[in-house]
């Protein structure tokens, strides 16, 4: 899809309400310092994940770029969370370009990049086509790269800055039958992590928030529904608002919700067990 830039306003006014605190797990550095509200890029905007963090930053008073490859359902985000907005699909040549131009023309300088854009596939690794494969290891992994390393420069000048990526409790654990989509995901944990001990003394942070399973149209539209019994599905905005705190507070890892880490430990200290679990309860 072609981009199509455009400044869209309000139909109506925000939810502009004080979430009450979950207790999501979290791993902040030291003396971590709030931050104020300042502008942001979103990815993944159209709906979902994307679409509740916009609405959680406006409320809270960020000045907002939006991008998505939907155009229409990007305009209804944009309809309760007023920002300049980006249509275009990143996997297209150059697209990482176009959009962070847009961005520092509409609104100067970039304070905070939080990258949601994603897809899935679920099924036997040995029936997944090179298109599905492709497409997911391009949207989740490589079009995240790209933007990074076209925002993160920016930053680095002004000396502050965060770039908040949404990994996947699949890139800390693997998933039966997604195997393609928690590789990706995995890579953008690690990339996280190696990201952050470069960027040590430029002012810019690094946050990974890993939720578990979300209640947005993902498993709609990857073809195959969430039949699990555990974990539960949360609701989008309970991301957004880990996503918000890991921003204005520095926070380096969220877990959403936070007893998730429990796996992702018990797989780092007895692999072995974790594994023979995995087998058993799926």
């Amino acid at each position: 899809m072609p981009h199509a830039p455009s400044r869209a306003g309000t139909a109506g006014a925000s939810d502009t309400r004080t979430p009450a605190p979950f207790p999501d797990d979290v791993r902040e550095p030291p003396g971590a310092a709030a931050t104020r509200p300042g502008t942001a890029l979103v990815t993944g905007a159209s709906s979902g994940i994307g679409a509740a963090v916009a609405r959680r930053l406006s409320a809270e008073g960020w000045r907002l770029v939006l991008n998505g490859r939907d155009a229409g359902r990007l305009a209804e985000t944009a309809a309760h969370a007023p920002a300049a907005v980006f249509a275009e699909d990143l996997t297209r040549p150059a697209a990482e370009r176009r959009l962070t131009r847009f961005a520092l023309d509409e609104v100067g300088h970039l304070d905070l990049l939080v990258a949601c854009a994603g897809v899935g596939w679920a099924g036997d690794f040995t029936t997944m086509t090179r298109r599905a494969f492709d497409e997911v290891m391009e949207v989740n992994l490589l079009t995240t790269l790209r933007l990074v390393r076209q925002v993160l420069p920016h930053m680095v000048e002004a000396d502050s800055g965060r770039v908040v990526l949404v990994g996947s409790l699949a890139g800390a654990v693997g998933v039966k039958g997604e195997a393609v989509y928690s590789a990706s995901k995995a890579a953008v944990a690690v990339f996280a992590d190696a990201l952050r001990y470069e960027l040590q003394g430029t002012g810019v942070g690094v946050t990974l928030v890993v939720p578990g399973v979300v209640d947005t149209p993902f498993f709609d539209r990857r073809g195959t529904p969430y039949v699990r019994n555990r974990p539960r599905p949360v609701p989008p905005e309970r991301v957004a608002d880990a996503v918000w705190r890991a921003a204005v507070r520095g926070r380096n890892e969220v877990y959403v919700p936070g007893w998730l880490r429990l796996p992702a430990r018990v797989r780092g200290a007895a692999p072995g067990l974790y594994r023979r679990l995995a087998a058993t309860f799926g």
